[in-house]
């Protein structure tokens, strides 16, 4: 299924991976981990903010990318299913009203 993944981080904590050099190192273990169709990085209620969007086809796998963005980074983290353009399609073509 696809998801997006949205990680709200802690600004001192993500202050303080970017002083230790580890911040890029955390991301880019997300990033490996989850191979995403599209990530973006931007600031969302004051807080650096990246938006991810990728394939879950175990949803077992949700603790192996949630805890280290906890752990490390203290983050914020919501998963919301997502369509493209073709999902939406079908989803609207196999309704019947």
């Amino acid at each position: 299924m696809r998801m997006l993944l949205k990680v709200q981080m802690d600004t001192p904590a993500c202050n303080e991976a970017i002083r230790q050099g580890t911040l890029q190192k955390t991301m880019e273990r997300t990033l490996e981990a989850l191979s995403p169709e599209a990530a973006y990085f931007t600031v969302e209620d004051g807080c650096r903010t990246g938006y991810l969007f990728f394939d879950l086809a175990d949803p077992s796998r949700l603790p192996e990318i949630s805890e280290p963005l906890f752990l490390e980074l203290h983050a914020r983290i919501h998963y919301s299913p997502v369509m493209n353009p073709d999902d939406l399609r079908k989803g609207l073509g196999a309704l019947t009203v």
